[in-house]
């Protein structure tokens, strides 16, 4: 069958019609629900709960102690300047004497004078002097030591933990032990831990930085660092803001120094291609701790990517419709002279 040149003409523009409805139909469709969702989307960061670190912080902390060793061996506990011991020896009782250790980490006994203890488990202090005992003056004795006071070994906890203070280290812990005694994290803290360490001999100190997220939810080991007594552990108060909508990665993230919008936006990785920068909406709470709803153009007035980021702050970038469109729609050609139209949304 031939067709004549007006008829051809008729059939093409009844085509483009066609075409050009369906499209607008389809533009009108994303363009409705894109708005429901953005709309819904917004309402449900304006109307929730008034912490939302609570159950990150809840998470984080189940964790730590599932980490946490159940038993602590008091036997493992080092000795260090202040600290009271008993020690007997068996084999001689007139040589059974209480002894302080000094600030040079020393302890005074009968025959042996000066014995350096400092850093020494009593397990470790007690073979020692039953060697220096079995060199000159007992063969094969047996030493036996009891910590009756303990003043070296204790460890403060400051910042944003449940407890804060003052703990005795009964034995070798690690820091998520010690954590673990101060009752856990509290709603507001950071991702770090600062542990501070002087050395007394030297009079210098040493801060760790200790990346809990890596330690915890990654399982880095090697970060579960060894607590020693005098150390200064202390959890800062870290900013958590949150990118959603229309970004290449929705998410929770750590407010680092001082951010703007532009790097919440690229923390996130950026706009998604069908993003519409002249509705952006920045949730954040004033300070009465009510949320407060603004309506950015960024496309228009690009200041608004200097605003600087607070804690809990929210960003929820708008999608446009016919950016959807224009990413979620394929064409497909399957018999000659036949083209199918195909939508799927670029979000899945």
């Amino acid at each position: 069958m031939t067709y004549a040149p007006r008829q051809i003409s008729f059939l093409t523009v009844s085509l483009c019609i066609i075409m050009m409805v369906a499209v607008g139909t389809l533009v009108g469709c994303v363009g409705a629900k894109q708005r429901e969702a953005d709309e819904a989307l917004v309402e449900s960061y304006a109307s929730a709960d008034a912490n939302p670190k609570s159950a990150e912080i809840s998470k984080l902390n189940e964790q730590l102690f599932a980490s946490v060793r159940s038993n602590t061996d008091r036997s493992d506990y080092l000795l260090g300047a202040g600290d009271l011991i008993e020690l007997k020896v068996f084999e001689a009782a007139n040589l059974d004497t209480k002894a302080r250790v000094s600030s040079r980490g020393q302890i005074t006994l009968p025959l042996l004078g000066q014995v350096g203890v400092k850093g020494l488990s009593a397990r470790e202090a007690e073979e020692k002097i039953e060697r220096l005992f079995a060199a000159r003056y007992i063969k094969n004795p047996h030493i036996s030591i009891f910590v009756k006071e303990r003043y070296s070994q204790r460890v403060t906890i400051a910042g944003k933990v449940k407890k804060p203070g003052t703990y005795d280290l009964v034995s070798r812990q690690r820091l998520l032990d010690v954590l673990g005694l101060a009752g856990g994290l509290s709603e507001e803290a950071g991702p770090t831990v600062q542990v501070r360490r002087s050395n007394t001999d030297t009079g210098e100190s040493q801060v760790f930085l200790v990346d809990l997220e890596r330690m915890i939810k990654e399982g880095n080991a090697d970060l579960n660092i060894e607590i020693n007594g005098g150390d200064v552990i202390f959890i800062p108060e870290a900013g958590v803001f949150f990118v959603d909508g229309a970004v290449r990665k929705p998410g929770s993230y750590h407010i680092k120094q001082q951010m703007i919008i532009q790097e919440a936006v690229m923390s996130a990785g950026g706009f998604a291609p069908w993003a519409n920068r002249k509705q952006v909406t920045l949730i954040r709470y004033n300070d009465a701790g009510k949320r407060e709803v603004r309506e950015l153009d960024l496309e228009s007035d690009p200041e608004g990517y200097n605003i600087e980021i607070r804690d809990r702050d929210v960003i929820v970038a708008k999608g446009s419709g016919w950016g959807k469109m224009i990413h979620g729609t394929g064409i497909s050609i399957g018999v000659p002279g036949i083209i199918g139209f195909g939508y799927k949304s670029p979000e899945q």
